[in-house]
C-alpha cells in the first residue's frame, strides 16, 4: 500500500516539474500552498515530507528549472568560434524565453520578486557562472586568435549575460520570439565589427598622393 498522504504512483520530478509551472504561472507570492498541492496533486503533508514548507519547495524547483533550460548554454560553448558561441547563446536564451505551452520569459523573472534570499542566491551564482564560462570560452577565442587581441572576454560574457536577462523580462512583458531573435542578431554586431584583428590595414581610403 501507498503510505498515507502520497498518491499512488507519486513521482518526484513529475510533481516538482508542476510547481514549477505553478510558480511560474502566479509568482511566488501569488502562489498558496492550496494551489501547489492541488496542481501537483498530492496532499499538503505529502508536499511538507517530501520537499518542506514553501520557501524550500521554491528553491528546489528553481535548482530543477535552471538544470532543465540551460542545455543551450552548453550547446552555445561548443561552437567552434566566439561569434558562433555567441549567436548560439542569445538565441538559445530567446527560445526558452518563448517556448510554447510555457509561461513566456522565465522562472527567474518570478524569483527576483520574492522576499526568499536564498533564492536570489541561487540565481545570482547560476548567473555567475554561466558569466564565467562565457568568459573562458572568450579568453580561448582570445587565444586561438579568433577574437582580437584588444577584447574584453569578461566585459563580452557581461554583455551577453545582461542580454538574456532583459530578453527574459521582454518576454514575459509580451514581446514575440522573432523580435528577440532580431535583437539577438543585432546585438552579435558586437562580435562581427572585431572581426578584423588590429593588426590588418586600415580599410579608410588612403590620402597618398600617387
Amino acid at each position: 500500500m501507498a503510505p498515507v498522504g502520497r498518491p499512488r504512483g507519486f513521482d518526484p520530478d513529475a510533481v516538482l516539474d508542476a510547481a514549477i509551472d505553478t510558480f511560474w504561472q502566479h509568482g511566488y507570492e501569488s502562489t498558496g500552498l492550496a494551489e501547489l498541492t492541488a496542481a501537483m496533486d498530492i496532499s499538503r503533508p505529502a508536499l511538507y515530507r517530501a520537499f518542506g514548507d514553501k520557501g524550500q519547495l521554491f528553491r528546489t524547483a528553481l535548482e530543477r528549472y535552471i538544470a532543465q533550460n540551460m542545455a543551450y548554454v552548453d550547446a552555445a560553448l561548443a561552437m567552434p568560434t566566439a561569434l558562433a558561441a555567441a549567436e548560439a547563446f542569445l538565441t538559445g536564451n530567446a527560445r526558452a524565453v518563448t517556448t510554447p505551452g510555457r509561461p513566456p520569459g522565465c522562472l527567474s523573472v518570478q524569483a527576483m520578486v520574492t522576499d526568499e534570499a536564498d533564492a536570489f542566491s541561487l540565481l545570482a551564482e547560476n548567473r555567475w557562472l554561466i558569466q564565467e564560462r562565457l568568459a573562458h570560452r572568450f579568453t580561448q577565442a582570445l587565444s586561438d586568435g579568433d577574437l582580437p587581441a584588444d577584447e574584453d572576454p569578461d566585459e563580452l560574457a557581461r554583455f551577453l549575460i545582461t542580454l538574456t536577462t532583459g530578453f527574459a523580462i521582454r518576454a514575459a512583458d509580451g514581446e514575440p520570439r522573432q523580435a528577440l531573435l532580431a535583437l539577438a542578431h543585432r546585438a552579435l554586431a558586437v562580435f562581427t565589427m572585431s572581426d578584423r584583428t588590429p593588426s590588418e590595414p586600415d580599410s579608410t581610403p588612403s590620402t597618398r598622393k600617387h
